[in-house]
C-alpha cells in the first residue's frame, strides 16, 4: 500500500533539532515505535549521528508489548545495547530524577488509542511533569490518532477522579494527536516542559487509519486493529464491571458477554435505540483467560457499519445501560480495591454519575446531556492547539 502519511518516527532521522544535537537520549517506546519501512525507533535512535542513546523507558505492556494488561515489571538491561530499560509500570509510573540522570532529551514514541483511559497518554503526561521538574527537554514523535481527529465524545474527567486511566481533564475521546494534546496540556496547566513535536506529514483529521498507508502494530495485546481501537473507546467501560470486555477471545472489546447474559435479548434492546453506524449481533464465546475463563458466555459483538456515523462512547454507554437494567440480579460494578474508596468505573468514566444513574432512563438522558455540553466545551478549548487540518 502507498504510504500517504509520514509519522514523527519516519521523519526523525531526517530532521535537525537542537534537542538532539550532541545530546544523550532517553527513548520511551514499545513495538508501535516503528517506521513505515519497519525499522524500530530504538534502531533509529541508536543510529542518530550526533546523539547517543543512553536509556530506554517502557510503559504498560513492556518494551516488547509482551505483557498483558495490569502486569507490573521491573527495570532491566537491554540485551543488545547494554543500556538500562526503566520500567514505568512497576514501582514507578513517572521517571525519577535518577532515571533521567544520564539523559538530556527524552523522545516519546508510542501509539495511543485515542481514548483517555488508554495508559500511554497518562505515561506521556507523567513524563512531561518529570522532564519539567528535572530540566530535561521532551521531543514527541507525533503519531496518527487511530480513531480520527474529528470526533469528540464523552464527559470531561472531573476533579478528584484523576488516575492512571485518566490523568488529565479531557473527554473520553479527545480527537487530537499525542503531540497536539501534549502542547495543550503544557500550556493550559503551566507545566513548563521544554517540549517540541516532530510533526506528521500528510495527515488530515478525517482520514481513516487505512487511508494513511501506515502499517498497524498492536499498541497492546488486546487492540489488534484500528477498528478495535474505535470500538474500545466505548466498550472499555466493561472493565469496571463483572461483564467480560472480550479479553481472552479473538475479538477483545468488539465482543462483550457473561454466562448469565442472553445475547439475543440485548441485541434486540439495542436495536430499539437505532444507534447510527453500528450493528449489535448476538454471539456466544468462551474466554480462555480473564473474566469468566472457560465458561460459555452469551454476549454481543459490535460491527461498525458506517464509521462516519458511529458514536463509540455513546454506544458503549447504551450497552452498559441495557445490560445493567436487564440483569440487576447479576450485573455488578468491580468493587474498589482493598482499602480504597474509588470504583474503577468512576475512574474510567471520570465521575460517579454513570455508576449512580445508568440504570435509570432519566439518569441516562442526564448523562448524555452533560456529555454533549462537555463535548462542545472541548471543541472550543482544543481549537487553537490543532496542528493539522481536516
Amino acid at each position: 500500500m502507498k504510504i500517504n502519511v509520514l509519522t514523527g518516527a519516519d521523519r526523525l532521522s531526517k530532521v535537525s533539532h537542537p534537542f538532539l544535537e550532541g545530546k544523550r537520549i532517553g527513548l520511551v517506546t514499545n513495538p508501535t515505535g516503528m517506521t513505515a519501512d519497519f525499522r524500530t525507533t530504538v534502531e533509529v535512535c541508536a543510529q542518530l549521528e550526533n546523539s547517543r542513546l543512553t536509556a530506554l523507558f517502557a510503559g504498560e505492556h513492556g518494551l516488547y508489548g509482551e505483557r498483558q494488561a495490569g502486569v507490573l515489571f521491573e527495570d532491566e538491561i537491554h540485551p543488545v545495547l547494554g543500556i538500562p530499560v526503566f520500567s514505568l509500570y512497576g514501582k514507578h509510573k513517572k521517571p525519577t530524577p535518577e532515571m533521567l540522570a544520564q539523559v538530556d532529551t527524552v523522545i516519546f514514541d508510542m501509539q495511543d488509542a485515542g481514548a483517555r483511559f488508554y495508559t500511554y497518554l497518562s505515561t506521556l503526561f507523567y513524563i512531561m511533569d518529570a522532564c519539567a521538574a528535572s530540566g530535561k527537554s521532551l521531543l514527541i514523535l507525533d503519531r496518527i490518532n487511530p480513531i480520527g481527529g474529528m470526533k469528540v465524545e464523552g464527559g470531561i474527567l472531573q476533579q478528584g477522579y484523576e488516575s492512571f486511566v485518566g490523568a488529565w481533564h479531557t473527554p473520553i475521546r479527545y480527537g487530537m494527536t499525542i503531540g497536539e494534546i501534549a502542547l495543550m496540556r503544557n500550556k493550559e496547566e503551566g507545566i513548563g516542559c521544554e517540549l517540541d513535536v516532530v510533526k506528521l506529514e500528510g495527515w488530515r483529521r478525517a482520514m481513516t487509519y487505512a487511508e494513511t498507508g501506515q502499517p498497524w502494530m498492536m499498541p497492546s495485546p488486546n487492540l489488534p486493529s484500528p477498528e478495535t481501537a474505535e470500538i474500545y473507546a466505548g466498550t472499555c467501560f466493561f472493565e469496571g464491571t463483572n461483564v467480560s470486555e472480550g479479553r481472552g477471545t479473538t475479538r477483545p472489546f468488539e465482543w462483550i458477554g457473561a454466562p448469565w447474559m442472553d445475547g439475543e435479548r440485548i441485541a434486540r434492546r439495542m436495536e430499539a435505540h437505532q444507534l447510527p453506524g453500528v450493528h449489535i449481533h448476538p454471539v456466544y464465546a468462551s474466554p480462555v483467560y480473564s473474566k469468566h475463563q472457560g465458561l460459555l458466555c452469551g454476549g454481543v459483538r459490535l460491527f461498525i457499519t458506517n464509521r462516519d456515523q458511529f458514536k463509540a462512547v455513546e454506544t458503549g454507554l447504551m450497552l452498559l445501560h441495557e445490560i445493567a437494567c436487564s440483569y440487576p440480579q447479576h450485573f455488578e460494578w468491580t468493587p474498589p480495591p482493598s482499602g480504597g474508596s474509588r470504583y474503577f468505573i468512576d475512574l474510567l468514566t471520570g465521575g460517579r454519575e454513570i455508576r449512580e444513574w445508568i440504570q435509570d432512563e432519566e439518569g441516562l438522558r442526564r448523562i448524555l446531556a452533560n456529555w454533549h455540553q462537555d463535548e462542545e466545551k472541548w471543541h472550543e478549548r482544543r481549537a487553537s492547539y490543532l496542528i493539522y487540518g481536516s
